[in-house]
C-alpha cells in the first residue's frame, strides 16, 4: 500500500529529538542560531507554528477592527480563525486552477477602502509569481503576508524580499517536518521586535509534550507502511469509522474548538533543536526526486485529466492534486488498486463577507470539492507511477477510450482547468 503522505522524517531525527528532550539547552542561545541560520539579514523569527507566528504579526501591526483582509480563497479555516479573532473581515480572492496563482482581476474586485492586507497562499508545493500581488498592494498601501506552508524547498528560498511577512511551517506533515514550529522571515524591524516582546509574555511549550509527539509520529511512521497501513484503514471500515477523516484529524497540529491558547505559546527547546537539524541537514536531492516522480506522474496521466497547479512554474509537488467528478469512487478504486489517495479534507473556501456577497470565489468552490490527491513521492518506482496513472485514467474514461494510457507529450494545448469547471465538468 502507497500512503496518501509519508512523515517527511529519518528515524535518526525522532532518536535525536528524543534525545533533545533530556539535554539542557540555552534556548535563547538555541532560537539566536536557529534564525541565524534561516537568514543572514536578521529578519527572521522562530515560534511555534505558522498559525502562532501569523496571530503575532497581526497582534503587532494592530490593524482597526472593521479591517479587510483579502486572503487566497483556499487556505485552512484556522487561518480565517485568526483573522476574525482580532476583529478583521477575511475577504476571498479566486485563485486559477491551472497555476493556482491570485487571479489578478478578482484581487483588484476585492479591494476597498477598508482593505488593509492580503495573505497569499503557495498551495499543493506550488509557488506563485508575488509581483503582479505586490503590484496591486503597493497602489494601494496594503501589508503582504506570504504563506509558505505548503512550498518549502530548502534555504534557497526564503521568501520574496518585498513580502512584509513570509511563513514557512515545519509541522508534522511538511516537508522537512520538525514535529512542529515555523520560521517567518519579517521586514520591519519594529513589528518584528514587537513580536518578539509579545511571544516573550506566552507559556513555555512543555518538553514532555513535545516528547509525546515525537513518541506519537514515531508510531504514525512505523504504522505508515504499506501492510501495517491497510491493515489499520480495513479495520476502521470494519468497525464502521471513515479512516480518512481519521487519519487526518491524527495529523491535525491544534485540534480542538479553542485554537488561540493551544498557538499562544513559545517554542520548546528540543523543537528549535529539531528545527535547526532539519534545516541544517536538508538534503535538496530528496526534494529534487519527489519533483520529478510528480513530473513523472503528470506526464503518464492522460493531458485530459486535470491536475491542479500543474501550470506553474515552481512545483515541487508537496501533494499531488488531481481533479474527478466522483472523488469517492476513485478513491476506493485506488485502495483496491494499493493507492491511499484522499480528499482535501484540511481546506476550505473563504466565504465573502455578508455586505459582499459578489465576492465569491465561485472557482474555487467548484475546484475543492473535486480534488483528489494521489500519493506520490521520491521512492515510488515509476511501474507504480504507470500502474496508479493507468488506474486514474480507466476511471475518468470508459474502457472502450481508444486513446493510449501513457503521455510524453506537454500538456500545454490542453483546455484549460477553469474552463472546464465554468462548463460544470473537470
Amino acid at each position: 500500500m502507497w500512503v496518501r503522505k509519508r512523515l517527511d522524517i529519518r528515524w535518526s531525527d525522532l532518536g535525536s529529538a528524543l534525545r533533545d528532550c533530556l539535554t539542557q539547552w540555552n534556548r535563547a542561545a538555541l532560537a539566536d542560531d536557529l534564525e541565524d541560520l534561516w537568514s543572514a539579514a536578521c529578519d527572521a523569527f522562530a515560534c511555534l507554528s505558522v498559525r502562532t507566528g501569523f496571530d503575532l504579526w497581526l497582534k503587532a501591526l494592530a490593524l482597526p477592527p472593521g479591517s479587510e483582509v483579502l486572503v487566497s480563497a483556499i487556505t485552512i479555516p484556522d487561518m480565517v480563525r485568526i483573522i476574525e479573532a482580532h476583529g478583521l473581515v477575511p475577504v476571498p480572492v479566486d485563485v486559477d486552477p491551472d497555476d493556482l496563482s491570485v487571479d489578478r482581476e478578482s484581487l483588484e474586485r476585492a479591494v476597498s477602502p477598508r482593505t488593509r492586507a492580503i495573505l497569499v497562499a503557495h498551495l499543493f508545493g506550488t509557488r506563485q509569481p508575488l509581483e503582479p500581488i505586490l503590484e496591486v498592494a503597493r497602489q494601494h498601501g496594503l501589508f503582504v503576508a506570504e504563506d509558505c506552508a505548503q512550498a518549502f524547498a530548502g534555504r534557497h528560498y526564503t521568501g520574496h524580499p518585498q513580502a512584509d511577512v513570509t511563513m514557512f511551517s515545519f509541522g508534522t506533515i511538511k516537508t522537512a517536518t520538525a514535529l512542529g514550529g515555523a520560521l517567518l522571515c519579517v521586514r520591519d524591524a519594529e513589528v518584528l521586535s514587537r513580536m518578539r516582546q509579545l511571544e516573550a509574555e506566552y507559556p513555555l511549550q512543555l518538553r514532555e509534550a513535545f516528547a509525546k509527539r515525537v513518541f506519537k509520529y514515531g508510531l504514525m511512521k512505523l504504522m505508515s507502511y504499506g501492510l501495517p497501513f491497510a491493515a489499520l484503514v480495513w479495520t476502521m471500515r470494519l468497525l464502521g469509522q471513515d479512516p480518512e477523516r481519521f487519519v487526518t484529524g491524527l495529523t491535525r497540529g491544534f485540534p480542538g474548538p479553542e485554537l488561540l491558547p493551544l498557538i499562544r505559546r513559545q517554542p520548546s527547546a528540543p523543537l528549535l533543536a529539531l528545527m535547526h537539524r532539519r534545516i541544517a541537514f536538508f538534503n535538496r536531492r530528496t526534494l529534487a526526486r519527489r519533483t520529478q516522480r510528480g513530473e513523472r506522474l503528470l506526464s503518464l496521466l492522460p493531458p485530459t485529466v486535470p491536475s491542479t497547479g500543474s501550470r506553474s512554474k515552481e512545483h515541487s509537488f508537496w501533494v499531488f492534486p488531481v481533479l474527478h467528478d466522483e472523488p469517492d469512487r476513485l478513491i476506493l478504486r485506488l485502495f483496491n488498486a494499493g493507492f491511499d489517495a484522499s480528499r482535501a479534507h484540511s481546506l476550505y473556501v473563504v466565504p465573502p463577507p455578508a455586505d459582499r456577497p459578489e465576492l465569491r470565489a465561485t472557482m474555487a468552490e467548484a475546484m475543492l470539492p473535486l480534488i483528489v490527491n494521489l500519493p506520490c513521492y521520491g521512492e515510488m518506482p515509476d511501474f507504480e507511477l504507470r500502474h496508479l496513472a493507468d488506474e486514474v485514467s480507466a476511471s475518468v474514461w470508459p474502457k472502450t477510450w481508444p486513446g493510449p494510457r501513457v503521455h510524453t507529450k506537454s500538456r500545454s494545448d490542453v483546455t484549460p482547468i477553469g474552463s472546464r469547471l465554468q462548463k460544470g465538468s473537470p
